[in-house]
């Protein structure tokens, strides 16, 4: 827990107090709302309680920030603000953290693309983020990794919460309201303006609070092992970046409207085209062309810049000075020999559950009773089904199921699904029989 004292907060016992006294045997819920009744309400944030820090943007500042957080104690609040919807890469542009003893800082990344010297004195410690599993990756391009984390996002789907967003949980647990005005903000932006900073800074201005807030409920609710297997997983994993797909503009909004092996052969063209310009301005792809614009080319394939100009999406005056880029790739498109237009892809795991009854019945039925004994699971311990075991996984189990359904065997499948040992010991009891062709109606206990 912190040793910095919260600004205001219902003691746990509060918390627990008035929460619905269940029975063993009942549903747990989230406790109470954490907002004080006899005070009218949530009190708005809307300035750090020391202020709000400077961006440090210099070796000589960073330097000072290492220092006061190799002093902190307790866990380390961390979050990221990139600029999606407006820059290409994924990175980083504002770092903020917070630690009892230290306060916080914003550390601004693109004079200081190297924070490994601030990891070396909060790496061990245990990291609090909200959804780290989207600022992991850009964190970790800066060098800062975490060894233990607490996700607050995950800990409240875990807990049943049905509004899990970092304002909703700070009002509801804690009692004060965030403002998330510049949530999408261009962060990539410089001078960042006052109450940007204001803004990020808050951010991590309660994220320990909320921590233990959380924790006293997932202990509450029995679910501390499973949370803790979570975590490790994101340490596992969470900085890796996302996956490249094989064909990233199969992707591109309304292609099912385009028909045709050569019309797709224009919007891989445009596509490509688009990404290459995106990628060397660094702006977000939409913003250099919009994919309306290339599914409007694709299906009309106009030959000169006139016609292409009075297609949906060529009206900017950036759009219009590429008018020759985007010709040129249509053109190329057109010249393709058709043994190199797109094939349909060979689909990877089982089909769309919809075709099931057709092609395979018995696999149907098994994906259904699978559904619903995942869904009943859930239902019982308040949780997310696709918390509980991701969608995927059932189609894959139920399509594919093992040779010898046993539990050891479902459970073995499970974990080459990347299933947790909570979820396996939750579901396999259930999944096995219903796995079978002729089972049992499984009951749950």
């Amino acid at each position: 827990m912190t040793d910095e004292p919260p600004l205001r907060r219902r003691p746990t016992e509060e918390l627990q107090g008035n929460a619905p006294q269940h029975p063993p045997s009942a549903q747990p819920q989230p406790a109470g709302d954490g907002v004080d009744p006899t005070d009218g309400g949530p009190v708005p944030l809307t300035a750090p309680r020391d202020g709000t820090p400077d961006p440090v943007a210099t070796p000589a500042g960073l330097a000072e920030v290492v220092a006061r957080f190799a002093a902190g104690t307790g866990p380390v609040a961390l979050d990221a603000e990139r600029a999606s919807g407006y820059r290409y890469s994924q990175r980083a542009y504002l770092v903020q953290l917070r630690r009892a003893g230290a306060g916080t800082a914003l550390i601004d990344p693109l004079p200081l693309p190297d924070l490994s010297t601030l990891d070396a004195v909060i790496g061990e410690a245990e990291w609090v983020l909200h959804a780290a599993s989207q600022d992991l990756p850009c964190l970790a391009e800066v060098g800062l990794r975490p060894r233990r984390l607490f996700d607050t996002e995950l800990a409240a789907r875990l807990a049943g919460f049905e509004r899990v967003g970092l304002a909703a949980l700070t009002e509801q647990l804690l009692g004060f309201t965030l403002e998330k005005h510049h949530s999408a903000a261009d962060w990539s932006s410089r001078p960042l303006p006052e109450s940007w900073l204001t803004y990020a800074a808050l951010d991590v201005e309660l994220l320990t609070d909320l921590r233990d807030a959380l924790d006293a409920e997932l202990a509450r609710q029995g679910k501390s092992a499973w949370a803790a297997e979570e975590f490790a997983a994101l340490v596992r994993t969470g900085a890796r970046p996302p996956r490249v797909r094989a064909e990233p503009w199969r992707r591109t909004s309304g292609i099912h409207r385009v028909r045709g092996a050569r019309a797709q052969a224009r919007v891989r063209s445009m596509w490509y085209a688009r990404d290459q310009i995106a990628a060397r301005r660094d702006a977000a792809p939409g913003r250099v062309l919009p994919d309306s614009a290339i599914i409007a080319a694709a299906e009309l394939d106009p030959k000169d810049e006139k016609t292409l100009l009075t297609l949906p999406g060529f009206g900017g005056r950036s759009v219009r000075r590429l008018a020759r880029t985007w010709l040129a790739a249509l053109d190329d498109a057109r010249q393709l020999p058709d043994d190199a237009l797109p094939v349909t892809p060979a689909v990877e795991g089982p089909p769309p559950p919809h075709r099931w009854a057709e092609r395979d019945p018995v696999a149907a039925g098994r994906l259904a009773r699978c559904r619903d004994v995942v869904v009943r699971i859930a239902s019982k311990h308040n949780l997310p089904p696709e918390n509980l075991i991701t969608p995927d996984s059932v189609r894959r189990l139920a399509w594919t199921p093992p040779e010898e359904i046993t539990e050891d065997a479902v459970a073995e499948t499970l974990r080459g699904f990347n299933a947790r040992e909570w979820q396996i010991a939750l579901l396999t009891p259930h999944l096995t029989p219903a796995l079978n062709p002729d089972p049992p109606a499984p009951a749950l206990p």
